[in-house]
């Protein structure tokens, strides 16, 4: 029987019918050639003779859901032509053909490759290639547990197996921080924001992109219009939420100056439509598809912390330093959260920490029921600052839940302390303002408090300055007379930059006497997680270290190792210093003379700026 491609064409078609992808108004197959300028661009020249013409493959498939992915298909009729040994011969083989044509796409999308060969439904050879944009090569698309794919599968399947290639996600977020930029470039030329709105703009607008009916008809509006049902949608949105906590009032107040902000409704020359509708199509189309992917990415938070940077007063903004994600991440492994604990946050800001833990308890869930249980009893959080509260409350929402033990107030009244302590939560972590001097709210005010809030036994977790660890303060015996310092891991000089504190995690046993215990504090000396600075992009994990990096760590915690340079047991009191460089062993073979004149230069300017004398 004569091999026909025609053939192998039609049974792709009749696969891709039953799996729905011509069923979608929001999803195109093309065959042949598109209509997208993008993709005929960059197949302008994609011939597979490479001698110059436009080439294109059979199926050419695109969603608006995820406008940067393409799946793409290559036939052949013979299952002899499936592959060459070389890959070099995209005229004659499926494989050579659909990677030849996704390196090309790749300059402008994530483009999974479809490589089909065969004569009949049960006869078809599929191997299935994933290349990242902007990539160099392409490589076999894997599920999460990092098995090929080789099958043909439903448009959702294959976009999200893409969506986790962990390239692809690094490159979806560096393009989303380079967005953030401009995003807080255009606000300022055209939008006349003050700082605090900025970021509210950027979660009102998510959540109002929630509401589909006005996911799909923001652009029908008047400028006026357009102001108002942006209001209007997000009220909605916080009512179906149905926030406990909260008065739908102190929720809504926040963003109800941007609802009558002159500059954002009204037509320019230059945006006839408003400044609002810009505002809201870039955020459609930039930043949506990231966050209703990426459950466990803090976006409002990563905005916010961006859009900081180029404050020109204090970047501190009144003491709120935001939490690197990693760190966030970091905390909920030392922890070891399961999906029975229950995770408290006193001073939940947008909600890093609990987005965090939500992520990793959610992974280790196996039922639906768990899963349910986590979102609605094992998250607790509480801030007192109203914009902040609307900004962790909205991102919650936007991650499907999460937002029912949200509490709006001080972590000191009466009040909400009486509610959060009725949970019996297990884990506590913390972020206290750092207190620039207020002794009244001194970080270890914070840490008391969270530990007074956590079940006996319970883990406590915080991040707070240095000084915390090594200045003499009465708080220190008053914490250990009723709970135990379990562990201190002295953190990157740079960590929270472009602010600069130095930083260290301290982890305790609540309501457990640190006498009572009689044991060693494990110390850390955790100054490399691999991050560089960057001029552009802060600090980043350009070599993708931190995984291994962050393993190591909690594998040493874990097993309370002693390491010569890395970690060390020791017992301790609140007279002693906190840190892992007062006890660390020290391989002296290997220090230089620029090495000690490097460390007495930085302890005489750590002193100098902590005022210790």
């Amino acid at each position: 029987m004569s091999k026909n491609e025609r053939i192998t064409e039609n049974l792709v078609r009749d696969i891709l019918r039953n799996l729905k992808y011509y069923d979608k108004d929001e999803t195109s197959v093309e065959e042949q050639k598109s209509q997208i300028e993008e993709v005929k661009k960059l197949l302008k020249g994609a011939s597979k003779t490479g001698k110059g013409g436009v080439g294109a493959p059979e199926f050419i498939i695109s969603t608006t859901d995820t406008l940067d992915f393409l799946i793409i298909f290559e036939c052949k009729a013979d299952t002899s032509k499936h592959q060459s040994p070389n890959l070099d011969k995209p005229v004659d083989f499926a494989v050579d053909g659909v990677l030849h044509y996704s390196k090309h796409l790749s300059k402008s999308y994530n483009v999974i490759g479809v490589a089909v060969s065969g004569q009949t439904k049960s006869s078809l050879k599929t191997s299935v290639f994933i290349h990242p944009k902007g990539s160099k090569d392409a490589k076999t698309l894997t599920n999460r547990a990092g098995k090929a794919i080789t099958e043909i599968l439903s448009l959702e399947d294959f976009i999200e197996h893409g969506t986790f290639d962990p390239e692809v996600e690094k490159k979806r977020h560096d393009d989303l921080m380079a967005f953030s930029r401009e995003l807080h470039d255009f606000m300022r030329d055209h939008a006349k924001l003050t700082e605090s709105e900025k970021p509210l703009l950027v979660s009102g607008t998510l959540i109002a992109l929630k509401n589909k009916p006005f996911a799909k008809s923001f652009d029908e509006y008047t400028p006026s219009e357009l102001q108002k049902e942006w209001m209007r949608v997000i009220k909605e949105e916080f009512t179906k939420a149905k926030i406990p906590h909260s008065k739908e009032y102190s929720m809504t107040q926040p963003y109800s100056s941007i609802a009558v902000h002159p500059e954002l409704g009204k037509p320019t020359k230059k945006y006839p439509r408003s400044v609002l509708f810009e505002l809201i199509k870039m955020l459609n189309e930039k930043v949506w598809p990231f966050i209703s992917v990426y459950h466990d990415f803090d976006v409002v938070g990563q905005f916010y912390g961006e859009f900081l940077k180029y404050t020109g007063g204090d970047k501190k903004a009144l003491g709120i330093v935001l939490t690197p994600r990693h760190i966030t991440d970091l905390f909920a492994h030392i922890a070891n959260v399961t999906p029975k604990s229950k995770v408290l946050d006193i001073c939940a800001g947008t909600g890093g920490f609990l987005i965090s833990a939500m992520h990793n308890m959610l992974k280790k869930a196996v039922s639906k029921a768990e899963q349910e249980n986590i979102k609605a009893h094992g998250l607790i959080g509480v801030e007192q600052q109203p914009n902040m509260y609307a900004l962790g409350a909205s991102n919650m929402i936007l991650r499907g839940d999460g937002k029912a033990n949200l509490h709006q107030g001080s972590c000191f009244d009466e009040g909400i302390v009486e509610a959060i302590k009725k949970h019996s939560c297990d884990v506590g972590m913390l972020n206290p303002p750092f207190s620039q001097g207020d002794e009244d709210l001194h970080e270890l005010v914070f840490i008391k408090q969270m530990l007074n809030c956590l079940k006996k036994g319970g883990t406590g977790i915080a991040i707070v300055p240095m000084s915390c660890a090594i200045t003499p303060h009465p708080l220190r015996e008053e914490i250990l007379k009723h709970h135990t310092l379990d562990a201190v891991m002295s953190m990157p000089d740079d960590l929270f930059y472009p602010v600069g504190v130095v930083t260290c995690i301290m982890v305790f046993k609540a309501k457990i006497p640190h006498a009572e215990t009689n044991i060693k504090t494990w110390f850390g000396y955790w100054k490399n997680d691999g991050f560089i600075k960057t001029k552009i992009f802060g600090r980043i994990d350009a070599q993708n270290k931190w995984n291994d990096i962050k393993t190591h760590w909690v594998e040493t915690y874990r097993n309370r190792e002693d390491i010569p340079g890395l970690c060390r047991k020791q017992k301790v009191s609140h007279e002693d210093e906190w840190c892992a460089e007062a006890y660390m062993e020290t391989d002296y073979s290997n220090v230089t003379k620029d090495d000690f004149e490097n460390t007495v230069k930085n302890y005489l300017v750590f002193k100098l700026m902590n005022d210790i004398s």
